[in-house]
């Protein structure tokens, strides 16, 4: 039997660094967008290198048309944080799928590489996970636009890229070649971060459906006329006899 919950999923950011759109989505495993050492697929460039992730969507509901998918939010700079909420079927779609651009930067991002390593539910539909954080050691990046500050996102022009050919791997250290830049939003960037520092996290609570309102609501209402009509008639006691 399917279990259908909504789902409100939270994303914030902890750290200097901002993140762009979060794509997501709610699935069986299946789609998988990208590996540690290989080459960066369209996909996830298409996340990497300019946050829409315009290619990585419809590869998502080609590799799984049954996956709950979305967006959360925009740019999200220090210390903000945006929510959402989803229908999702536990049964057919157990496992988090997510990838988002880290910026300033030319191709990093935050994401699983491994399609079933966030597994929200167990068997009886069961949460599993109430938040999966990202540290700084966890961004990756796509190996796909050679690092130069004039053409990244937030501090230079987006649309002047150089293929570098290259495989996907983490890398967070090259954020520090961006200190001292001022970024789109008009503050100075100075990275400071370490392996262990918090960047970013998705949170996860099951709330109520408004249907499940509506039919509460529903309930309550004819708890309430049927006590109101009940107490409206006589009782067996003052009945007059014929």
């Amino acid at each position: 039997m399917s279990l259908h919950f909504l789902l409100k999923a939270k994303a914030r950011t902890l750290s200097v660094v901002q993140v762009l759109a979060l794509h997501l989505g709610f699935n069986n495993g299946s789609f998988d967008a990208f590996n540690n050492g290989e080459t960066a697929t369209s996909p996830i460039v298409s996340v990497a290198e300019g946050g829409s992730g315009s290619a990585w969507q419809p590869a998502f509901a080609a590799a799984d048309p049954s996956a709950t998918r979305g967006t959360i939010g925009g740019l999200l700079q220090p210390g903000e944080r945006r929510s959402s909420s989803f229908l999702v079927d536990t049964m057919l779609n157990p496992f988090f799928t997510f990838a988002a651009m880290v910026v300033p930067s030319n191709d990093f991002f935050i994401g699983n590489d491994s399609p079933t390593r966030f597994r929200l539910f167990d068997a009886a539909g069961n949460l599993l996970i109430g938040s999966i954080g990202q540290k700084a050691r966890d961004i990756w990046d796509a190996g796909s636009e050679l690092f130069d500050p004039l053409a990244a996102a937030f501090v230079g022009n987006n649309d002047l890229r150089t293929p570098q050919n290259g495989v996907v791997s983490f890398n967070f250290a090259e954020l520090a070649g961006f200190d001292g830049l001022t970024t789109g939003a008009g503050y100075v960037f100075a990275s400071a971060l370490a392996a262990d520092s918090d960047v970013y996290r998705i949170s996860f609570a099951v709330v109520p459906e408004p249907a499940t309102y509506a039919l509460m609501a529903g309930g309550l209402f004819a708890v309430g006329w049927l006590s109101r009509r009940r107490r409206g008639q006589p009782s067996a006691s003052t009945v007059a006899p014929v």
